[in-house]
């Protein structure tokens, strides 16, 4: 009579044989999966958990994603109401700024609109896309189930920094491009009037805008680094994005302080209106850099912290 037995092949296959005297029969073989390390489901790759994709659909689908998109966009449309009521801008004690030129064509009021908005409005969107995106899933207790799924840890905060990080980039895109649309709508497509003499052609002035653009996202960088970091300490996403703006204003404050002397130089708030120099019919480009180098370093310095800190953390929420 025959009796099932199992065997393992020199190649790493188990085999389900049948023994009657010296005649074995194959019933079923099986690979085995030699790369997938012990008590981890075959198949398993942590590399696919939590795709980028599915985590931009959710937050895309948040209501304070579209809030602050439609707040973004209405912005330009705020500021051409506003000199339609007020009347032509002009210049204050004979000194003509970047304002004063706002209407005198979409590219003008394109970099009128990231002049205003640099300083505090587009620190909104950067602390809320890096605040939020941890320290919510926290409250509303499903970041546990995320890593019992089991997504790993660096792999969350990864997914989650880049889609948030994405997102800031978008809201910095959107303002200018919304601008350049509605003060070209408003006040035709020319040069880029300079307040200090010359124009830049409106080609030329669209590669400088993207270069604006790129720096204030750069700068920005450190609210973000806050936010994120704060986000992987807190339960309460209130407390981390609210952290991260209190933080900045206080850098704003700081840097304010003129008695500091060089010692403003280390704040990446005495930078942030660096991109100015780039909206020149020569371009100045040493606060740019300067400003690139301390803000990339706070920001890597407070990534490292989040990542850190959060591969240690006793998630319980």
């Amino acid at each position: 009579m025959s009796r099932p037995a199992e065997r393992t092949d020199p190649v790493g296959r188990t085999e389900t044989v049948e023994s009657a005297d010296a005649t074995e029969r194959v019933v079923h073989a099986e690979p085995v999966d030699a790369a997938v390390p012990a008590g981890v489901a075959a198949g398993y790759r942590a590399g696919r958990t939590l795709p980028l994709r599915v985590e931009l659909i959710r937050q895309l689908k948040r209501r304070r994603t579209l809030v602050m998109g439609a707040i973004l966009a209405v912005l330009p449309f705020v500021l051409v109401v506003a000199f339609a009521i007020g009347g032509e801008p002009e210049g204050r004690d004979n000194r003509i700024t970047l304002m004063d030129t706002a209407t005198a064509s979409g590219a003008n009021f394109a970099a009128v609109n990231l002049f205003v908005s640099a300083g505090f409005l587009l620190v909104i969107p950067v602390a809320l896309f890096c605040g939020d995106t941890v320290a919510s899933e926290a409250g509303w207790s499903s970041l546990r189930y995320l890593l019992a799924a089991p997504v790993p840890r660096m792999r969350l905060l990864w997914s989650k920094l880049v889609v948030g990080l994405g997102l800031s980039l978008a809201a910095m895109v959107l303002l200018p491009v919304v601008a350049l649309a509605v003060g070209t709508a408003a006040y035709g497509w020319g040069p880029l009037q300079i307040p200090t003499g010359g124009a830049l052609d409106a080609g030329t002035a669209a590669q400088r805008l993207v270069i604006v653009v790129a720096y204030i996202f750069v700068s920005q960088l450190v609210t973000a680094g806050l936010a994120f970091w704060l986000s992987t300490r807190t339960d309460a996403p209130l407390g981390a994005v609210g952290g991260a703006v209190g933080l900045t204003i206080v850098g704003n404050v700081l840097d304010a302080v003129t008695a500091l002397g060089h010692w403003r130089d280390f704040l990446p708030a005495h930078w942030q209106f660096a991109w100015a120099d780039a909206v020149q019919p020569t371009p100045e480009w040493s606060g740019m850099i300067q400003g690139t180098a301390v803000s990339m370093t706070y920001a890597l310095v407070l990534f490292a912290l989040a990542f850190r800190g959060f591969a240690r953390k006793d998630v319980v929420s």
